[in-house]
């Protein structure tokens, strides 16, 4: 019974915390929102530039096109009618954003771009597929093997480095985070397609089917290298820090294994600024993957992302860069949540 008031401070504590993150998005989207906007109407070009067969279009259908989508009113008008809603030509209003309408794509046209990035392909039976077979589930299912391989090796590499100062271990580690750091992705993603697509022929440059896991460890390792490195070099500073205190000479006085003082004292400890970079990682590896998936044919949302702004949807790339907005923040704030599980000392409240 004592601990329920405690229990109900800590609930009352997220939840405000919660409520004034979330609020927060609001201002972030519509920055976010107006500064595409401003970039993407001031670039040379349009959506009309040319039809989906590369036909040049009249100016009568242009102008009948522009009247049809809205595209003829004031830019402001154009822009509050995306973040908040308008009246159509028949007086009836047509929320935006905030009910889920990205609005229509300017090249698919009669399908909004909600469908193209979130709604799944039927498959070859004509039943739908589960969401994830998506270009938003297929963008952050490659975001999460690349997360994992990246955690996987670049955290027991960074701290063995530090356990292992100035060896061969050590140099080699170092070797690979400025190899990851300094090389290019794209670099990367040909010398591995020249090694493993050409030379030993194990994989397809361009596969048929995503279906099989082994096609997805090609582009997964080449946009999670990036991240492997900067985490093994964050991991290893962070450990050799952790070695210098005084808690680690007191566990270690006290007789403790030395597999219980590196795992339970050193590599704990360590990983507190490791997180800080997870949930922006995360974040920046399914929204960052545009390159990548545009070198293997990849049917994720940053392949679909480089094709509207080559073709000038509006439409799309104002939606797919306020998804990308909305994932950070999500990354930013789930972060601080994880910083509370690890280190207890850190509150939500401070």
């Amino acid at each position: 019974m004592g601990s329920q008031p405690k229990f109900s401070r800590i609930e009352a504590v997220v939840t405000t915390y919660l409520i004034r993150r979330l609020l927060w998005l609001i201002p972030v989207i519509l920055v976010v929102g107006a500064v595409t906007f401003i970039l993407m109407h001031n670039t040379p070009g349009g959506p009309w530039d040319t039809d989906p067969e590369r036909r040049q279009v009249d100016a009568s259908t242009v102008q009948s096109l522009e009247s049809f989508y809205g595209l003829d009113k004031p830019l402001w008008r154009q822009f509050f009618a995306y973040m908040i809603g308008d009246f159509n030509n028949k007086g009836e209003f047509v929320c935006g954003l905030p009910c889920g309408n990205f609005g229509p794509s300017y090249r698919q046209r009669g399908v909004p771009v909600q469908a193209i990035l979130f709604s799944p392909p039927e498959g070859e039976d004509g039943e739908m597929r589960p969401w994830y077979y998506s270009r938003f589930g297929y963008s952050l299912r490659l975001g999460l093997i690349a997360l994992v391989i990246a955690i996987s090796i670049g955290i027991p590499l960074g701290a063995i480095a530090a356990l292992k100062q100035n060896t061969i271990v050590d140099y080699v580690s170092l070797l690979v985070a400025t190899a990851g750091v300094s090389l290019p992705g794209f670099v990367i993603a040909i010398f591995l397609i020249i090694i493993f697509a050409s030379w030993l022929d194990w994989v397809d440059v361009v596969p048929r089917s995503w279906d099989e896991i082994r096609v997805w460890i090609l582009p997964a390792v080449v946009l999670g290298f990036g991240t492997l490195a900067f985490t093994a070099r964050l991991m290893r500073t962070s450990m050799l820090e952790v070695l210098r205190q005084d808690y680690i000479r007191t566990a270690r006085a006290k007789g403790l294994a030395e597999w219980a003082v590196v795992i339970v004292h050193m590599v704990k400890n360590a990983l507190i600024p490791v997180i800080t970079i997870l949930g922006p990682s995360l974040a920046s590896l399914v929204t960052g993957s545009f390159i990548i998936e545009t070198m293997f044919a990849f049917p994720g949302m940053g392949r679909a992302y480089v094709q509207a702004i080559g073709q000038r949807d509006y439409s799309m790339i104002m939606g797919t860069t306020i998804i990308f907005a909305v994932l950070v923040a999500i990354a930013n704030l789930s972060v601080d949540f994880i910083y509370v599980l690890v280190d207890p000392r850190i509150r939500l409240d401070e």
